[in-house]
């Protein structure tokens, strides 16, 4: 009954628009040629006119095209211009009806903008901001006058697309709804069937197919609407409705895999498994990334559409072997899904200029494809309560058993606490020592900290802490605990192959010392046994920092199960061990505040100390009213000498400078490497012209320094400098850096080997 009334409102309203059209002024008129082109973007007046739309420019560089649409010779330009000369004609409201543009664009008529869509920045460029269809109202007295398009893209097309027509607007209106009309009543169709399906889906949960089918139905119902020009009449949102077109666009290969995977069971469906969830990735990343303003979303849809094409080649190949031995059902189900697919696919060649335009029916095939699923899911729901009952006694078997297992893991764990109750004083202790190692700030007052609360982790046992010293060639003892008299002598020291000693064997609870092998009785020295402190050093590797030597108690066997010494010495080792790891982040870290502020090649500081400095000593100046200058110092053609000589003789080269500035400066000056070739002076207290007489020294020094690699002679090198000071070139010392640079831009604009300064410095050059 609804399809029937459905099918009576649309030969009404077909019925109208025919009527209307018939009483119109004029019929459309399709512009299909005197089109002309112009890559690049027009030069502007100081009026804000463009020079190509203005009657008396010059002609320049225009071609003819067939159509305003991907002119030949692209070449990644983003900017072309389109002109046509309007034809006459007996209109009452004429607009111009252009299908839709890639991407931005204006309209332009006797060099006066007439319409606008998206927002040009000062490079005439923008974000993309939807694919609606146009209606550009045209002037008074238009007939035989040019029109000018400005056209911005970096998408894969660029230019008008598909339709351009001049008509009258109540024509419009009608035409728009007339092209859309098919594409919402088929779309209304689909989302009957995706509700109908949804509430099947709440009422059978075990039933997943119907799901899929409401998924299917509602992104293509959504999809129909959201791409029909009458959505723009509802609700005049472009970008909004291609984010909608976009997102029920993506879901649809994950409705299909969906679908695939519960009909395929028995031909590969982790496959399909794999693509729906993919693509459902894809959907979220692609949606998520343009919502947060990432990408555009216009660049997400030529990469789906390839993924789609291998998707579908995908499918393809692994349903073909089993096509004969599928039942009729899933034939069916396959040839429309195909069918839908083939019609998709079209769509794409048209929509990527492939094929030449033309409205692809796409709503056929989801007409087509979403009554085929429903009746076979339908046909199917009866053939599959019994599975679904017995997959449910399967499943509460399951549930049965895990639970069982998960009893018994209960008991385990409770076993298991109740065993590890002895150990549990020694964790706190070590968790406490490891919070204190991680307040430390260095090595130093780590080991010192290690010192104090060793014997708390140690005890009951007896035992000593030892220190790495002399780069490893010695180890001095730190502290002691538990003797009552003379510590037992033991000084570890470099053996004759030059080795820091190995670690003493570690007892076992399974293997008893003097059971062993003979060098197992040589491990302890004097009843000791010895356990390293391995700490990871970023710039020596995997070292040794520290010894820890306890004595065994006496009358100890190593291989009784009972708690014990055996037992402390296992949980020693790996506390020692956590020690170790916490030491090595000590360590990292204090080579991280090191090389954090020093350049590598240079040794000079590097572009974050030299941030952080500069705001200190604007601070300082100001607070105290003392001059500071800087200067910003640049290697002359640097990229000619790396080419000339090679980058290791670049780097020789960086470090001769580095080195020349590291002299020549005063003790309270900081030489920095700014990045490149660039280095970067601050010297607090120094005038304008003290500055300068500096920067003159620095460039003859180095014009008399000559350059060597190895058994190469390099030659001489020149330097271009800028120079600011406060306050005597800004009131603000904020600007210093901005006014160094832009003295430095000065003088290579100059010839380079040359010194510029502020407006209030001297002349500039150095002859």
């Amino acid at each position: 009954m609804g399809s029937v009334t459905l099918l009576f409102i649309r030969l009404c309203v077909i019925t109208a628009s025919f009527a209307l059209f018939g009483s119109a002024s004029a019929a459309p008129l399709p512009l299909s040629e005197g089109w002309e082109y112009r890559w690049g973007d027009s030069p502007f007046t100081e009026s804000g006119r463009p020079e190509w739309a203005l009657a008396d420019a010059a002609d320049g560089d225009w071609h003819t095209i067939g159509f305003p649409s991907g002119p030949p010779n692209r070449q990644g330009r983003e900017h072309v211009w389109f002109r046509i000369t309007l034809p006459g004609g007996e209109w009452r409201e004429p607009v111009l009806y252009i299908f839709s543009v890639d991407l931005i664009f204006q309209v332009y008529f006797e060099g006066e903008p007439i319409y606008q869509y998206g927002t040009f920045d000062d490079a005439g460029r923008g974000r993309f901001e939807g694919w609606p269809w146009h209606e550009v109202a045209l002037p008074q007295g238009f007939e035989g006058k040019p029109l000018y398009f400005r056209v911005f893209s970096n998408y894969t097309d660029i230019g008008l697309w598909g339709e351009v027509s001049i008509m009258d607007r109540p024509d419009l209106v009608l035409y728009i709804l007339k092209n859309s009309l098919e594409a919402l009543v088929i779309a209304g169709f689909s989302a009957l069937i995706g509700l109908l399906a949804l509430i099947f889906a709440s009422l059978q949960t075990e039933k997943k197919s119907f799901g899929s089918i409401a998924l299917f139905a509602f992104s293509s119902a959504t999809m129909l609407l959201a791409e029909s020009q009458a959505s723009q009449l509802l609700w005049h949102a472009p970008l909004i409705w291609d984010y909608v077109s976009a997102g029920s666009y993506y879901l649809l290969p994950v409705a299909m895999a969906l679908l695939l995977e519960q009909w395929l069971t028995d031909q590969r469906p982790w496959v399909i498994n794999l693509i729906w969830k993919f693509h459902l990735l894809y959907a979220t990343a692609a949606l998520g990334l343009a919502a947060i303003g990432a990408i555009d979303l216009s660049s997400t849809f030529p990469l789906f559409d390839g993924l789609f094409l291998i998707t579908l080649v995908t499918i393809i190949l692994v349903v073909i072997r089993s096509f004969r031995n599928l039942i009729m059902e899933q034939r069916v189900i396959l040839l429309t899904y195909g069918f839908f697919c083939a019609l998709l696919v079209v769509d794409m060649g048209v929509a990527h200029g492939i094929l030449p335009w033309g409205r692809v029916p796409v709503s056929w095939g989801t007409l087509l494809f979403s009554l085929s699923v429903v009746l076979i899911s339908l046909w199917h729901y009866a053939h599959n309560q019994q599975a679904l009952h017995v997959l449910n006694l399967s499943l509460e078997q399951q549930v049965t058993e895990r639970t069982r297992k998960a009893e018994s893991l209960v008991r385990r764990e409770q076993a298991r606490v109740r065993l590890l109750t002895f150990e549990n004083e020694k964790s706190r202790i070590l968790n406490d020592i490891i919070a204190g190692l991680q307040d430390c700030l260095s090595l130093s007052q780590a080991l010192n900290y290690l010192a104090r609360v060793m014997p708390d982790l140690c005890s009951p046992l007896r035992g000593a802490l030892y220190q790495r010293v002399d780069d490893g060639r010695a180890y001095d003892r730190l502290a002691y605990w538990g003797y009552a008299g003379e510590v037992p002598g033991f000084s570890p020291t470099l053996d004759t192959s030059g080795d820091i000693p190995q670690p003493t064997p570690l007892p076992s609870r399974y293997r008893a010392l003097p059971d062993s092998d003979p060098a197992d009785e040589e491990a302890g020295v004097e009843g000791t046994v010895c356990f390293h402190i391995d700490v990871q050093s970023a710039s020596e590797g995997m070292l040794t920092l520290g010894l820890l030597m306890v004595e065994i108690p006496e009358n100890f066997a190593l291989q009784g199960s009972d708690y014990g010494a055996a037992r402390l010495f296992h949980a020693l080792d790996q506390g020692l061990q956590r020690i170790g790891i916490t030491l090595s982040s000590i360590s990292l870290q204090e080579d991280l505040q090191k090389y954090s502020y020093e350049d590598a090649l240079t040794g000079l500081k590097n572009r974050r100390y030299f941030n952080q400095l500069l705001e200190h000593e604007n601070a300082v100046a100001e607070r105290s009213k003392v001059p500071l200058a800087l200067l910003i110092v640049d290697i002359d053609h640097f990229k000619r000498f790396n080419d000339n000589h090679g980058h290791e003789a670049g780097d020789s080269a960086l470090q001769s400078v580095a080195r020349v500035l590291s002299q020549q400066f005063r003790d309270s000056d900081v030489v920095c490497r700014f990045g490149g070739e660039e280095f970067v002076v601050i010297m607090p207290g120094a005038s304008l012209s003290g500055a300068r007489e500096k920067a003159e020294d620095l460039c003859r020094r180095m014009r008399a320094t000559p350059l060597h690699h190895g058994n190469q002679d390099l030659g001489f090198i020149t330097l271009s400098v800028g120079v600011a000071a406060w306050p005597e070139c800004t009131d603000d010392t904020e600007t210093l850096l901005g006014l160094a640079d832009r003295a430095l831009y000065k003088a290579k604009e100059g010839g380079r080997d040359r010194i510029e300064g502020c407006p209030a410095d001297l002349p500039a050059g150095l002859g």
